[in-house]
């Protein structure tokens, strides 16, 4: 059997903490190219918003989604590349803003559908890591994530690059200086974030087969990114499901000794967040919630944040490091799990 790293020895734990100064350069660099695009959006505002991604980046484009309609208004939609790779139907994006997010910027798939939607009309900005990428060079604007060279098969700083990257554009777009101002103290925030202690998660999950991943609204994307991640480094079957979605059916599946992680943030979704992590531990569920509130049972800490919309990218940091931990503890290297490959080309 090969041996396993220590947990501070994977690229998943090194990259993940990297996060902190990986942000605060993002926003330093990036902050001409983001005000000359909030500009651009503000003189010619667009008809509704499309994002275009897939896996940990399609979650980021679920937070965009939120952040967007939230603070700006503007519909969002998550365009499927297929319609366009395979299908090969025309889609009528005139006026769109086309907001595709990837850290290769290099499958088939998400390079058809942005050259389609730029030929349709499309104001096409690429949110991409790597800034030589064919993907860069089809878009109308390049928003860098900055990330670094990330090695791990698991995303993690790339996505929390690519988080930090939406916020920034909507505080711009928006004109609000308190997005913005809080924006600025995520780098700090996640600092404080790597040292915040969630082992009871790891010792719960240790041993566990199945798992329910719950929020709502703007931390949907965590969960959704959190139950990639268990399955993808830990071998564990998880599910994300909304909040408001949850107990259309999945709840009947939740008896004594059921594993959920709820993820929160202060806003007008929490008080019933808490209220159904009550309801299942009621019912005999072993519950997690990730949650700055005192008196919430079993809490996991979580950074205090300025403004909700950046509560999912601090708290997805302190999730990273118990899952690297997890991942070893299930005796799995968090690195290289079986099957995957960094870089995942679909058409």
């Amino acid at each position: 059997m090969t041996s396993l790293p220590a947990p501070a020895q994977t690229l998943m734990y090194q990259e993940a903490q990297e996060s902190a100064q990986r942000v605060a350069d993002q926003l330093r660099t990036n902050q001409a190219e983001v005000a000359a695009l909030a500009e651009e959006l503000r003189r010619q505002p667009p008809r509704f918003v499309v994002t275009s991604a897939r896996g940990s980046s399609d979650h980021a484009a679920t937070f965009a989604k939120y952040v967007f309609e939230t603070q700006l208004g503007y519909a969002t939609s998550s365009a499927s590349p297929s319609v366009s790779s395979v299908y090969a139907a025309p889609q009528k994006l005139d006026g769109a803003l086309y907001l595709a997010i990837s850290q290769s910027g290099k499958s088939p798939d998400l390079l058809r559908q942005a050259r389609a939607a730029r030929d349709a009309g499309a104001r096409v900005v690429a949110l991409v890591n790597a800034q030589g990428s064919p993907l860069a060079d089809i878009a109308h604007t390049l928003i860098p994530l900055h990330a670094g060279p990330e090695n791990s098969v698991a995303a993690t700083k790339s996505y929390i690059c690519s988080l930090s990257a939406i916020v920034h554009i909507a505080a711009l777009w928006k004109g609000d200086d308190t997005l913005l101002a809080a924006l600025r103290e995520v780098p700090g925030v996640l600092a404080q974030t790597w040292n915040l202690d969630w082992t009871s998660l790891v010792d719960g999950l240790a041993s566990a087969r199945n798992l329910f991943v719950v929020a709502r609204g703007l931390g949907l994307a965590a969960a959704q990114e959190a139950a990639l991640k268990l399955k993808e480094t830990c071998g564990l079957h998880a599910e994300a499901f909304s909040a408001a979605e949850v107990k259309h059916g999945p709840m009947t599946l939740v008896e004594a000794g059921f594993p959920v992680l709820f993820f929160t943030q202060d806003d007008d979704t929490l008080a019933t967040t808490l209220e159904l992590a009550d309801e299942f531990r009621s019912r005999g569920a072993r519950v997690w919630t990730a949650a700055s509130q005192p008196g919430v049972p079993n809490a996991l800490p979580v950074a205090p944040i300025g403004h909700p919309v950046c509560a999912p990218i601090v708290m997805i940091a302190s999730f990273y490091r118990a899952a690297n931990a997890l991942a070893l503890r299930r005796g799995r290297n968090p690195d290289v799990p079986p099957h995957l490959r960094k870089v995942t080309e679909t058409v």
